[in-house]
């Protein structure tokens, strides 16, 4: 025993450092002794003596499978030394593959040579029809389960058309009528493909569920390209419709485009221009343009420019039409009206005046006509003159029709001393008498219109808060 335990501990040495590292990676994760490499799997090789009889019982193998299978009913099989020789004919084309695959699956056989061919003659083209047969008595089992199918998915969009058909209900949920009806559109979509679905489903149609839901996919981004301009405005009337930029009747610029609004549709904006006529700007133009809206705040400003004599003092000129403006009745006090030097021409001096008037009380186009009246009046009874465009003609004295003497008089009367202005012209002028109450033919065409057509779509909502 003594004499055997330095073996032991020998023994006990080299299986050591296998055991802790088996332990290590048992306790330590990821800590794994390296793997030896796997060997590779051997060629198969053909053997060099063939036992008697295994041709034969190769043969018999493949008949006896090919006579379970009908569509190999005609083909032959033969086998020497492993080679197995099949011939005959089928009636796919995809069934010669697969007589070969069968056959080079059988033990002992070392290569298949396959002249099978397709059988095209009339007979076997019209035992196709034994198959069409069988689908319709299939069909015809089926029915009981289709007609319930189908009994399912009409109940289920039926009760979508029910439950879309609640307009109380969805106006009452959304903000405006468009909306309610999108929510109702889309309930009715959801129900039909829901429908669709469970139908396909019980009737075990899985690839065609996919394969219809895919198509239906292609189908709507294909349809989202062609009609990108048609969604794009349809967001944009449900955008307007929700945020509400104007009321009717109010006075809108929009781009370009002026006028006074009819309403507002799921396509375009309507509306009436101060000659009198209709303007339809489709919603996605509206939604993107930059809107101005001249009714919204009541009080609203003019300016219009005089131009005076170079030689007159522009100062004074200033302040004459300025304060010719703070005496007009319907210009408001605050914000006081202004006058600014903005330019000196070629022969005149360029003044700007503005002021501000009250929408509600004076009518925007009248008032700013009186201003200019009056502060032109005021100005040339002042004595203020406003010169036209001044052009110097030089003539050739060879090819003057006009004796020079002449045209220096004319120079020696431009050049005179410039009368002096009355002393008894008044200041201020009084402004001419006029009714300035708001009184706009287009307003009250615009209301007639909306009277008459009280029942067209108007997604227009004076409950709402405008944006």
């Amino acid at each position: 025993m003594i004499s055997r335990l330095p073996t032991l501990l020998f023994a006990l040495l080299l299986l050591l450092p296998a055991s802790a590292a088996s332990a290590a990676s048992a306790v330590i994760p990821g800590l794994e002794a390296p793997e030896a490499p796997a060997a590779e799997a051997p060629a198969q090789t053909i053997d060099d003596t063939q036992d008697s009889g295994s041709d034969a019982r190769i043969a018999a193998r493949i008949r006896g499978i090919f006579r379970e299978l009908p569509a190999f009913a005609a083909v032959d099989v033969a086998a020497n030394q492993g080679v197995v020789a099949l011939s005959g004919t089928v009636p796919d084309e995809g069934d010669i593959a697969r007589a070969q695959a069968i056959a080079g699956r059988v033990s002992g056989v070392v290569t298949v040579e396959n002249a099978i061919e397709r059988d095209v003659s009339v007979d076997a083209s019209l035992g196709g029809l034994t198959s069409i047969g069988d689908r319709i008595d299939g069909l015809a089992r089926m029915l009981p389960l289709l007609a319930i199918a189908f009994t399912v998915a009409l109940v289920i969009i039926l009760l979508g058309y029910l439950l879309a058909g609640l307009t109380g209900l969805w106006r009452r949920i959304a903000p405006n009528p468009f909306l309610a009806e999108l929510i109702a559109s889309a309930i009715r979509f959801v129900a039909v493909v829901v429908g669709v679905v469970i139908a396909l489903d019980m009737i075990g149609a899985g690839a065609l569920m996919g394969a219809v839901l895919g198509g239906a996919g292609l189908v709507g981004v294909a349809l989202g390209f062609a009609m990108r301009e048609t969604i794009e405005n349809y967001v944009a009337s449900l955008m307007l419709s929700l945020r509400q930029p104007f009321r009717a009747n109010e006075l809108v610029q929009i781009g370009d485009l002026q006028g006074r609004v009819i309403r507002l549709t799921s396509r375009a904006t309507v509306l009436m221009t101060l000659d009198g006529n209709h303007l339809r700007i489709p919603n996605s133009q509206v939604f993107k343009a930059v809107i101005i809206n001249f009714t919204r705040n009541p009080q609203r400003r003019f300016e219009f420019d005089l131009g005076v004599d170079a030689d007159d003092d522009a100062g004074a000129a200033r302040m004459l039409g300025r304060d010719t403006l703070a005496t007009l009745p319907f210009v408001l006090k605050d914000p006081p009206p202004e006058a600014r030097i903005v330019e000196v021409g070629d022969s005149n001096v360029v003044i700007r005046f503005l002021g501000w008037v009250d929408q509600n009380e004076s009518d925007w186009f009248k008032a700013q006509s009186l201003m200019i009246l009056a502060v032109k009046q005021a100005l040339e009874a002042g004595g203020f003159a406003m010169p036209e465009p001044i052009y110097r003609l030089r003539l050739d004295p060879r090819s003057a029709t006009v004796p020079f003497e002449n045209i220096n008089d004319t120079r020696r009367d431009r050049d005179a001393p410039r009368a002096a202005p009355p002393t008894d012209a008044p200041a201020n002028p009084a402004p001419p008498h006029e009714d300035l109450r708001p009184t706009d033919e287009v307003a009250q065409m615009v209301d007639a219109e909306r009277a008459a057509g009280a029942g067209e779509q108007d997604l227009l909502d004076s409950s709402r808060p405008v944006e």
